[in-house]
């Protein structure tokens, strides 16, 4: 293989630990051929895969080429060709990061996909990217995941060290929630809400590595996906203020388009890119029947960190409860709208609030829980907001 590829893999594998991974380490399956890993900026995709390889055996390594799409050598090289001279050279496994930056990747990843049956191949790219088709039909031959960022549970092994295993909802609602070594969970919660979400954080600089999130997500990444001009990009990402100023939003089109001055029935299709760009949430009522099918009832900014990184101090709290308690719950749960509270997974009904939030809104309600910010530990059927963070 080319040195300039060799040398590249090695750099970025020496800058790699192996101390903490996240949740969809486990998860994946590695063996598998073609498998492709989705997510919003900053969540640590390409992280994951160097941490695979740096923990391959040695064997393994020496048959094993990591890849970044956007590296200068691919303005003159195909990922066809690439991966040609790596078969011929006894390579079994290749890895593929951000693989949305290079134009053709779905078909070429076919061509490989069927030219290599010995070869596994591994790709990371941007969350948008199943939403639009490909020029190649891989559906039937990639195994795709979605990975979203830190929860508190998380944060607090990448952060602080402080390991505590993955609880059920079951385990929440019982208050079976204790952290070993954490007798007053609230500072580092609430840490946790304004710079915790993004494991880049460690790094610093959070609000200005944020706010590039923000924008290339916005101007670059949703348009160049969607066929969009550099002006409605612009557009987007004036929407996405709007909404953090009246977050929960509700969605209204015809306003909202008449703000960002674009046709109404644009409004849904952006807001679905915004969504799975990791930007925004959108939470629906039941009536779908499954997972997402619902109507839209409200829309959040996807999670805390972003609600500060765009209102600063102007962070509405109400907005900061809802928002964790959606984010983290989204993931192991069906999270619905509630017709008599804020949410409901399955049987159980919440109502989310801060210190003076009572039960008098679903006193009649079976199996509702009152979710509050200032409680540290469980009491009967009131929760804590951040035991809720320890789902994933």
């Amino acid at each position: 293989m080319d040195i300039t590829l060799v040398n590249f893999m090695n750099e970025q594998l020496s800058l790699v630990s192996l101390d903490f991974k996240r949740y969809m380490y486990e998860k994946l399956p590695w063996e598998a051929r073609l498998v492709g890993l989705m997510g919003p900026r900053g969540v640590g995709k390409s992280t994951m895969i160097l941490q695979r390889i740096k923990e391959m055996a040695e064997a393994d390594q020496q048959q094993t080429l990591y890849i970044s799409a956007d590296h200068s050598y691919f303005t003159t090289h195909t990922f066809v060709d690439t991966a040609d001279e790596f078969v011929r050279e006894g390579g079994k496994w290749l890895f593929i990061d951000e693989v949305h930056k290079y134009d053709g990747w779905s078909r070429e990843l076919k061509q490989i996909y069927d030219s290599h049956p010995e070869l596994h191949i591994f790709f990371t790219g941007s969350s948008v990217l199943d939403i639009l088709e490909g020029e190649a039909d891989l559906s039937r031959r990639a195994l795709l995941f979605d990975m979203q960022g830190l929860s508190f549970r998380e944060y607090l092994e990448l952060f602080h060290g402080i390991k505590t295993p993955v609880r059920s909802l079951e385990d929440v609602l019982d208050g079976n929630t204790r952290i070993e070594g954490i007798l007053h969970p609230i500072p580092l919660f609430n840490k946790y809400l304004r710079e915790g979400y993004y494991p880049f954080a460690e790094e610093g600089y959070v609000q200005q590595r944020l706010q590039q999130v923000v924008r290339l997500t916005m101007e670059v990444d949703i348009p160049q996906f969607a066929n969009m001009s550099p002006a409605t990009g612009k557009k987007l990402r004036r929407m996405l203020t709007i909404i953090a100023g009246n977050v929960p939003y509700k969605p209204e089109a015809t306003g909202l388009a008449n703000e960002i001055k674009v046709s109404r029935n644009d409004i849904p299709t952006y807001l679905l890119y915004m969504e799975k760009a990791g930007m925004i949430g959108q939470l629906r009522d039941e009536t779908g029947g499954m997972r997402g099918l619902g109507k839209v009832e409200k829309v959040y900014l996807d999670n805390t960190n972003l609600i500060y990184a765009i209102s600063g101090e102007n962070a509405n709290i109400g907005n900061v409860r809802e928002t964790f308690f959606y984010n983290q719950t989204r993931l192991a749960c069906d999270v619905t709208s509630s017709k008599v509270s804020d949410f409901a997974i399955g049987k159980y009904t919440f109502e989310i609030g801060g210190a003076k939030k009572s039960h008098r809104q679903i006193r009649d309600v079976e199996n509702a829980f009152v979710v509050r910010d200032d409680m540290e530990y469980a009491n009967g059927d009131i929760l804590p907001l951040w035991s809720f963070g320890l789902l994933y």
